[in-house]
């Protein structure tokens, strides 16, 4: 896992602007710790930051390949995970090798079948080739979004990143924002649309998507879309294929030349691919170390509730006995909590789910103290409908995100007249997406809208977890892999019949009966609980205090947009919150934090509003 960035002009000689680029490369440290390197011709720079996984002394980026007169380089963020099967093929196309690393069979594989080579790739990825030939670029994502892509576009050339910060390292990019920027933050934050980056003119490859830059011109391609077929397995020929699936996509990410660990909630997800490892580490003569995460007196003050039926800490301590990992959980202090929304921030060079992205951060900074790469749950609710609102029909047919349905609570914090068309423009998207969704001509209204329900939540919520999950990691120098996120796995859940994925009327039914004579029964059938939060009232004292400074503050940048009423309401009457912000955990004290998150934001990055 890495950062990188790259510039391009046709007009300009980039090799003038070098206390330029090593800005651009001084940003992206923290995603790669261990080595840092520069590929840099008169009108082409390509950058790398390096956290070493696979391959140490071989692997080293910007990688380039000589044929002939022909020069090919390469740097690339993230991991394949059917490296063996392709240094294979290629071996029998004549192709040697200096190394085991994934970056230099990437980097063959372009060479050999050129860009087609994407719709051979099994892993997580963002990569950029720079071909001497005909002087262009080609940059590509993974199919599901797991690793980011950033890029801004400008007359003379073509500016790309693993983060929005690095471009903004440029003076080409402007830190600005308009009011369809505005209507993101405020109407569908953290949430945003896929293809933008909030700032003006940043643009984002959308997962499965790769694109050329040559004379000037980006052109686009989708590779991978989720299609609609027909699902032609049985319920017991389901089960087992769901278990292939999961077990490969597990046993395929623990390749690993570093320390590698599990992230263990006794949920089901985690206890799956923590299970499954365990046993693999057996295999090796190996014993498995699992991370949870909690909050100071979270037990004290740990209050049941519709989606948070019962706390881990139970769960977690079968999981253990059942495996025998070496377990270590993880405490963090509310204040800690707090202070850390505005690394949160500056790791995701946005607002965020702020305490659920700063617990990570500081949930990963303990884990990076030890271990340099994870494997972690994300992912298995959107694509086997575990969230509640795929189980209520009263919610299941309402024409919204269901997981933010009403908009009155973001509303109630704007000033009258602010931002008019918000709802609409949420609406909008919403609609498009549906649209978007690919549907069999037999399928009944309920089919439809399960399609319709699974790409709302593939498009929006799961990738705003996915941005949490590599931005909050990956800040700390920590590799994070999510094997439900294996692009098998996500089409074969899009097909398989509602029936069959919600097996015995539970969520998950069918993983749980896939993997149910693995796993202790307490966890096959625990009722869903999300990410772990804090219930500490001290925590809501903070962020009420957090946005009472903001409000009372003149020369804030949200001044002329916020409400004070509005936000005192909030502060006054949390527990009065019928609808959460983004949701299950965004209620009262998170309200209060993101705002808290968007006054720092605007002037940490001194973004302009125009």
């Amino acid at each position: 896992m890495c950062g990188i960035a790259g510039w391009y002009s046709d007009k300009e000689k980039i090799s003038d602007n070098v206390d330029i680029i090593n800005k651009m490369s001084q940003t992206l440290c923290r995603r790669g710790p261990d080595e840092h390197g520069m590929y840099l011709d008169n009108n082409v720079c390509l950058l790398h930051r390096r956290l070493t996984v696979i391959d140490p002394e071989t692997g080293k980026q910007p990688m380039t390949r000589h044929l002939g007169d022909r020069c090919v380089t390469i740097v690339y963020n993230g991991e394949l995970y059917n490296t063996n099967e392709l240094r294979e093929e290629l071996e029998k196309y004549g192709y040697d090798f200096a190394g085991h690393s994934d970056t230099e069979v990437l980097l063959k594989s372009y060479i050999h079948w050129g860009g087609e080579c994407i719709n051979k790739l099994n892993g997580i990825f963002a990569f950029t080739v720079f071909d001497s030939k005909d002087r262009s670029l080609f940059m590509a994502r993974d199919p599901i979004g797991v690793k980011p892509f950033f890029y801004y576009q400008y007359d003379s050339g073509l500016l790309f990143a693993s983060e929005i910060k690095s471009l903004l390292a440029n003076p080409i990019v402007k830190p600005q924002i308009d009011e369809q920027g505005l209507m993101e933050l405020f109407f569908l934050g953290p949430g945003r649309t896929n293809g933008g980056g909030i700032f003006k003119g940043v643009g984002e490859l959308l997962p499965g998507e790769c694109c050329l830059y040559k004379d000037g011109k980006l052109t686009k391609k989708r590779y991978f879309k989720i299609k609609a077929r027909e699902h032609t397995h049985n319920k017991n020929q389901t089960i087992e294929h769901v278990r292939f699936l999961l077990t490969d996509a597990i046993e395929r990410q623990l390749i690993s030349d570093v320390p590698l660990c599990t992230f263990l909630s006794g949920g089901l997800d985690s206890s799956i691919i923590s299970n499954v490892a365990s046993n693999y580490f057996k295999r090796k003569g190996k014993i498995l170390d699992t991370y949870s995460v909690n909050y100071t007196d979270n037990k004290k003050y740990f209050q049941k509730s519709l989606f948070q039926p019962n706390s881990d800490e139970d769960f977690i301590d079968i999981m253990t006995e059942h495996i025998g990992s070496n377990h270590h959980q993880v405490i963090i202090d509310n204040t800690d909590l707090y202070n850390a929304l505005f690394d949160a921030v500056k790791a995701r060079d946005l607002p965020g789910m702020v305490d659920v992205d700063s617990s990570l951060l500081l949930f990963c900074k303990e884990v990076k103290k030890d271990f340099t790469a994870a494997l972690s749950g994300e992912c298995a609710d959107e694509l086997f409908g575990g969230y509640p609102w795929y189980h209520n029909n009263d919610i299941l047919f309402e024409e919204c995100f269901p997981w933010s349905r009403s908009q009155e609570i973001r509303r109630s914090i704007l000033k009258n007249g602010a931002l008019p068309k918000g709802e609409e423009y949420v609406h909008e998207r919403y609609l498009k997406t549906c649209r978007e969704t690919d549907f069999l001509p037999s399928d009944t209204p309920h089919q439809k809208r399960m399609r319709e329900m699974f790409m709302l939540n593939f498009n929006w919520f799961m990738q705003t977890l996915l941005d949490r999950k590599d931005r909050c990691s990956m800040y700390n120098g920590l590799e994070v892999r999510v094997p439900f996120c294996d692009y098998r796995i996500v089409s074969y859940a899009f097909n398989m019949p509602w029936e069959l994925k919600a097996l015995n009327g539970r969520e998950k039914g069918i993983v749980r009966k896939a993997f149910s004579d693995m796993l202790p029964e307490k966890i096959t059938w625990r009722k869903k609980s999300p990410y772990p939060k804090t219930h500490n009232p001290l925590y809501l004292k903070l962020t009420s205090q957090g946005a009472m400074n903001v409000i009372g503050d003149k020369t804030s940048p949200l001044h002329e947009l916020l409400d004070k009423n509005g936000v005192l309401a909030i502060i006054e009457n949390p527990n009065e919150i019928s609808s959460p912000w983004y949701g299950q955990l965004m209620r009262a004290p998170q309200i209060l934090a993101y705002i808290t998150q968007l006054d720092y934001w605007f002037k940490e990055y001194k973004v302009e509003i125009v």
